[in-house]
């Protein structure tokens, strides 16, 4: 798959994911820069478990990427909440 591609499928992803897990309207382009990083993250652990990464802009990537992004986000979100304590 090609860069463009997978950062097109980021953006969706990390779009859908900033609206699951950071509710209180925070930064969308940081989200949206780490939905880039969940598409990534995402493929690679789908794979590691032995599912079909991802493969394409279709819908399971999409799947995919954005359970990637979500768990990203949530640690990026925990790790920053941490830091302002």
């Amino acid at each position: 798959m090609s860069i463009l591609a997978w950062i097109v499928l980021g953006l969706i992803a990390g779009f859908i994911a900033s609206k699951l897990v950071n509710r209180s309207g925070g930064n969308l382009v940081l989200d949206l820069v780490l939905g880039v990083v969940g598409a990534f993250v995402g493929g690679f652990l789908f794979t590691e478990f032995g599912a079909r990464g991802v493969d394409g802009l279709n819908l399971y990537s999409i799947l995919v990427a954005t359970i990637g992004a979500v768990v990203v986000l949530f640690i990026y979100h925990a790790l920053a909440r941490r830091r302002t304590l």
